[in-house]
């Protein structure tokens, strides 16, 4: 779970100087950019598949995200990650049980707020081509991380050129996985408290608690 946190926040940066810049690319990026910087606070039903060709399994689940400044919550398969930027809880509802970290936003690999943001810096990027899917006019970007210490190797995002908003990212990682990110619905500026993005054991009877920091 530790692993998925990371996989599924880089709204505000700027993005990168590359060696290699393409330029059409960039210019679709910086427009996302751009657009996403407007936003106060974001809500996304997504659905997230994870495809391992070394065990041949393919599982489908579908999850919601709050985000708001360097703030997020993701509710998914009975798990709830909750993060007010500093600190990060795991709150398993099966188990009734919740791990609590310190949030390390530079840790190796990128957590759920990145299915908007991943290629702002860090990246090398390339468009591939464009094609229409439900009617509607969707690029496709490829991402190649700079440092190769990262877990994953490759990154796809497909964005709609017309709505500004990336509607499906797919990661590759280095031990076989794909990771995609499919965005099903989509709210921006929505009125949320940030005590929303706290955990409070109290609620939750008889959780058991294992704090981690």
């Amino acid at each position: 779970m530790k692993n998925f946190i990371f996989i599924l926040f880089l709204i505000f940066a700027t993005i990168g100087a590359n060696a290699q810049v393409d330029k059409k690319a960039q210019t679709l990026l910086n427009e996302l950019s751009t657009k996403y910087k407007k936003y106060k606070s974001i809500k996304a039903q997504f659905a997230y598949t994870l495809e391992s060709k070394a065990t041949n399994v393919k599982q489908t689940q579908k999850g919601v995200l709050h985000l708001k400044g360097n703030k997020f919550k993701v509710d998914i398969a009975n798990k709830e990650i909750t993060c007010d930027s500093k600190t990060v809880w795991t709150y398993s509802a099966k188990d009734n049980e919740v791990q609590i970290n310190n949030y390390n936003p530079n840790e190796n690999g990128f957590n759920p707020a990145q299915i908007f943001t991943m290629y702002e810096k860090g990246f090398i990027y390339k468009y591939i081509e464009e094609k229409l899917e439900n009617g509607k006019s969707i690029a496709q970007i490829e991402l190649t991380p700079t440092d190769k210490n990262k877990k994953f190797f490759k990154v796809k995002l497909f964005i709609d050129k017309i709505g500004k908003q990336i509607v499906r990212s797919v990661v590759y990682d280095k031990k076989g996985n794909v990771y995609t990110y499919e965005v099903q619905t989509f709210q921006a500026d929505i009125t949320v408290n940030d005590t929303f993005f706290t955990f409070e054991p109290a609620n939750h009877p008889n959780c058991e608690v294992n704090d981690l920091r």
